[in-house]
């Protein structure tokens, strides 16, 4: 159970016990599990909207955004700003798009990603929380598979990105997809999340590859899909 271990302690802010070091051969054992960490994650997510709907949607709303942003460390929203700075100064420079991306720092173009996004989920968590309807424990483990697929891709830089793609196992993707869209049967809109997941490779592959950053804003952009599909969708 290395592998999970270090999922968890990669992917989250939950404790786990010490499982050694995160090198390339670790970031590859635990990487299969990633599907199974978003589900851990979704649970927590799912009792906070529902315990703070018992009150009032908005409550449920704010409460699940603010344990989203705590278990993930804000992991990914990292990531998104990263890569709105890269697209906001490239201005179609492949290069310049690559040395925006490595720059630590955030900028205005990231700083109004991360702003979007956080009322994006907002509001459709609200609207999810005001229809009754919930299954929010699907949707982080829909993007941590869509991630998994975009992790095979070339590397565009040396980084997380490059360890998390190396031998990553087609069958464990498949085994993962099959299970969640068996767990989609309630609600069927999100067997919709690939289609996310294609839409963001396609801009990988147009881009020349992948990198953590752009995981993470992957990961960020299909949970916003996947809520939307939620908020459609009639149970």
């Amino acid at each position: 159970m290395r592998g999970l271990t270090l999922a968890i302690g990669f992917l989250t802010r939950l404790p786990v016990p010490a499982a050694g070091d995160f090198d390339a051969e670790a970031f590859a054992e635990c990487a299969k599990w990633f599907p199974l960490v978003g589900l851990l994650v979704g649970l927590f997510l799912e009792a906070a909207l529902r315990l703070g709907s018992l009150i009032d949607p908005w409550l449920g709303s704010l409460l699940c955004l603010i344990a989203w942003v705590w278990i993930t460390g804000g992991l990914h929203l990292d990531g998104l700003a990263d890569t709105f700075d890269a697209l906001g100064a490239a201005h179609r420079n492949r290069e310049r798009f690559l040395d925006v991306l490595a720059d630590p720092h955030v900028g205005a173009f990231g700083a109004m990603g991360i702003c979007l996004q956080i009322a994006t989920k907002l509001v459709l968590l609200m609207l999810i929380a005001k229809k009754g309807q919930f299954w929010v424990l699907l949707v982080p483990a829909w993007a941590r598979w869509c991630a998994l697929s975009w992790a095979g891709l070339p590397s565009l830089k040396a980084g997380l990105g490059e360890k998390f793609g190396w031998r990553i196992s087609p069958a464990s993707i498949r085994f993962w997809g099959i299970v969640l869209a068996a767990a989609s049967a309630v609600s069927l809109p999100l067997l919709l999340a690939p289609l996310a997941m294609l839409a963001w490779r396609q801009f990988l592959i147009r881009l020349g590859g992948m990198s953590g950053d752009l995981l993470g804003a992957g990961i960020e952009i299909v949970e916003s899909f996947c809520l939307l599909l939620l908020v459609i969708s009639r149970g």
